[in-house]
């Protein structure tokens, strides 16, 4: 004769929600586990294969326009690789995805209640664009450091260079620095001359407001910046290839 619990039919269906709700709870845990690992297996194939963004996916899901033309690295100007590296992570080749002295002003900055920038490298805008979504969120930002570290860590700095270069937004819909030129100028990333990338480099910030084909004023003094920037700055660009450096 069975005890009470085992013939209990409410404590039978107990145990069987119990079990369930394990199962379900297993099967999450797994699903969560391989989509912490998505990124970390698909750098190993970026550096072999080229990728879209993030944004460019919703775009196609939701039947929107994307204007893309993937570029290798000697295609794209070397007065627009080094504009883009000076307006958007001057220290690029001094950190390895993360770069640490920026992060740890913004969090001192942060704890004084001061007005803060995001310190993104371009490690961590990649990481972004490939793998997370936009917008300003303090989650996504914990989530982009390590995924920022894994993508420094696993491909060479010119190859992560090209691809940011390839998935950056220049306009709604118009990702790359290829579409990005022919909108803006109508000619070719190889072509591009120093003040047209400084145009083009400070337009990534605001590739909703900013058009570098028709700067406003304010535009034009932001790039005016960036040319004498990269004017003074030639060791900044060491570790890319011998054409980039000045």
């Amino acid at each position: 004769m069975g005890t009470l619990a085992e013939t209990d039919p409410v404590a039978e269906r107990t145990r069987r929600s119990r079990r369930g709700a394990a199962r379900v709870l297993r099967r999450a845990g797994w699903v969560l586990l391989a989509l912490a690992a998505l990124p970390f297996v698909l750098t190993l194939l970026y550096s072999v294969i080229n990728p879209v963004s993030t944004l460019m996916l919703g775009r196609w899901l939701t039947g929107q326009p994307v204007a893309r033309s993937w570029v290798p690295l000697e295609a794209v100007s070397a007065p627009l690789i080094r504009a883009v590296v000076v307006s958007e992570d001057a220290r690029y080749c001094m950190h390895w995805g993360v770069d640490t002295a920026q992060l740890s002003q913004v969090v001192e900055g942060f704890m004084a209640g001061e007005e803060t920038r995001g310190a993104s490298t371009i490690s961590m805008q990649t990481a972004k664009n490939l793998f997370l979504w936009p917008g300003r969120s303090y989650v996504r930002k914990a989530l982009e450091i390590p995924i920022a570290l894994w993508l420094d860590l696993v491909l060479s700095k010119d190859r992560l260079l090209e691809i940011y270069l390839n998935i950056a937004e220049f306009a709604p819909g118009v990702f790359g620095v290829e579409a990005g030129a022919e909108r803006a100028f109508g000619k070719p990333a190889a072509r591009i001359s120093a003040a047209e990338a400084a145009l083009m480099a400070t337009t990534l910030p605001d590739p909703d407001g900013r058009n570098p084909g028709k700067p406003s004023s304010g535009h034009r003094q932001l790039a005016g910046r960036v040319t004498r920037e990269v004017g003074r700055s030639d060791w900044v660009f060491y570790c890319l290839e011998p054409r980039v450096r000045p």
